[in-house]
Order: C-alpha cells, then structure tokens, then sequence
C-alpha cells in the first residue's frame, strides 16, 4: 500500500495519507517479499516544451496539474500555499474563486475511485451480516468470519484498504447485507463515516485497551447479531 500511495500521489498530484498502526508495524508474521521486477511500472512524466505549457492547467480526467521540474528553463511558475484564481495562479482573495477551487480540489480526490480496485468480498456477495475491516484487525476478522462459515453462518467479511475515497461499490456491497459490523481498535471512527456516506445502521465493535482484538470477541458479537 506504500507503493500504491506513491501511485496515487504522482498520478492525482495530491498527498497521501498512509494509515497504519503499532499491531502492523511490530506485528510478526511470515511475508513474501515481492521482487523489484514484479512491481507495478509507475511511469511520471514531466513537461519540457515551453509552447503549450500551462502550469495551472488541469488533467480533464484526473484534474492533477502538470507536474514541471523545478528550475526546468522557461517552466518556471509560482506556488505556495495562498489560494490561487482558477487558470492563471495569481494569488485570489475571491471568495467564490475559493469555492471553486475548493470543489475543484474535492472532485479531484473523488475521481480518484475510478482509478483503484473494486472493493472484495471474502464469503458470500450477499448474507445475513457482513464484517467490515480495516487496519490490523484483519486476521482477527476474517478468522472469525471463516468460523463462522464453518458452521453454516451466512456471513462474508470485506477489508477496506481505501478510506477516501471509499471504492465505489462498497455502497452496493453494504445493501445486499442485513447487518454490518465494523471492529475497530478505537471508538468507531469507520463506523461513524459508514454510517454518514451510505446511511447504513453499521454495528460497532469498540476496543481501546492497547491489545489488539481476539478472534472469540469477534466470534461472539457477530453470533449476538445473527441471533437477533
């Protein structure tokens, strides 16, 4: 994913936050490590013609920016952190400029959903409870759930690696589910942007302890909604 928040950086022009956390980073488990010829070729382009060039000008697709060399001879072009007017870069203190380019800026990471991987399902497409993950809780999740399957459960997990945006068939995913549940190692911050995004009455299953989540306490809250 480090790899891929690189991609997504070069292509949209945009910082990427990469979320991880202590249970990833000191955790131990057997890995693979990919080769170097394997890897996803990222191929970034920069300008060189001075004719044509616009410094502020806008991929249509992907609406980044070109992306010039610094110090690139007759390139050279302002930045800094002022608002800008849409097209030209000159410092605006307009305020519908600042709307726009606020709306420009926003459609621009939203684009960013056709160009990363449908959300996967593990398990049925469709069932009685979906577990929705992201982060760490992974192994604890997904044991849980194959349990479960084991007994006959109609229940499927799903892991988020994008959070903003979402992959853009998670909403269709969440409505062929009668219930979602959502085991977070904090107080439900994923749950809470579910639940606003999809109107989706999502289940939280909080835990802030400093330990990460047994699988039995998955086990057991997703047999508590099944009952229901």
């Amino acid at each position: 994913m480090a790899i891929e928040a690189f991609r997504l950086a070069t292509q949209f022009m945009t910082p990427v936050f990469f979320l991880s956390d202590g249970y990833l980073g000191n955790g131990s488990e057997p890995w693979l490590i990919p080769s170097t010829k394997d890897l996803q070729r990222m191929p970034v382009s920069h300008p060189t013609e001075i004719e044509g060039f616009a410094p502020y000008g806008r991929n249509p697709d992907t609406l980044a920016r070109p992306w010039a060399i610094p110090g690139t001879p007759g390139l050279e072009h302002r930045i800094g952190g002022l608002e800008k007017a849409d097209g030209t870069g000159n410092v605006s203190y307009d305020p519908k400029n600042h709307e726009l380019m606020t709306r420009l800026r926003n459609e621009k990471i939203a684009r960013i959903a056709n160009y990363i991987p449908a959300q996967e399902v593990h398990g049925a497409p469709e069932g009685d409870l979906l577990v929705l993950s992201w982060g760490s809780t992974y192994g604890a999740a997904v044991t849980a759930v194959d349990k479960l399957r084991q007994q006959g459960a109609a229940i499927s997990h799903a892991h988020l690696r994008y959070l903003n945006p979402f992959p853009k068939n998670l909403g269709e995913i969440l409505q062929r589910f009668k219930k979602v549940l959502i085991p977070e190692l904090n107080l439900g911050q994923l749950r809470m942007l579910i639940r606003a995004r999809y109107l989706i009455d999502a289940v939280g299953l909080s835990k802030v302890q400093g330990n990460p989540f047994k699988v039995s306490e998955i086990v057991a809250k997703c047999e508590e909604l099944l009952e229901d």
